[in-house]
């Protein structure tokens, strides 16, 4: 008779629990407790609407930027991204995303990856970077973090560092 190996049960690591907080989708002012359904304007500089999103991912104040909606439609902007992308608020809102952002590599798999991974994101709990530019501007890379937000679902875009990310390539 041989000795085999015998059977046994390998626990596998679990995963941490992912912390959700509310924050201003205008501002990023952060709010403790949920808002109740019918107040959820931003108490802070009463034009953003209160979001929940992965802790990790929420933007500071002095961050840029934007929450797309399921449709790839601009829902909020926020003042840094405005003055990044030389937009304001009022020509941004309800224009599709591809109108100020595109994949920063025109050739690796074009606007679609760019659209598929808002969309990945929108159905799930996990964040993902990709490198996105300024749709009339070449030669400049910038990171963004996209995470989901909401409710409705929506994405988080969160351009990493701010200003800081453009670089020439």
């Amino acid at each position: 008779m041989t000795d085999r190996p015998a059977l046994r049960l390998v626990e596998t690591a679990s995963t941490p629990e992912v912390e959700w907080s509310w924050f201003c989708g205008r501002c990023a002012a952060p709010s403790g407790a949920p808002p109740s359904p019918n107040s959820r304007v931003c108490p802070s500089c009463g034009f953003g609407l209160l979001l929940e999103s992965r802790t990790d991912s929420i933007p500071s104040n002095d961050d840029a930027f934007l929450v797309i909606d399921s449709s790839l439609l601009v829902q909020g902007v926020s003042p840094a991204a405005e003055s990044l992308l030389g937009v304001d608020e009022e020509s941004a809102v309800n224009r599709p995303v591809p109108e100020l952002l595109v994949p920063a590599d025109a050739e690796a798999q074009g606007p679609s990856r760019f659209a598929s991974a808002v969309a990945e994101v929108m159905g799930g709990d996990d964040s993902v970077g990709i490198f996105v530019r300024p749709w009339n501007t070449f030669g400049v890379r910038m990171r963004v973090k996209i995470a989901p937000c909401g409710p409705p679902r929506a994405a988080l875009l969160v351009i990493e560092a701010g200003p800081r990310t453009l670089r020439a390539v």
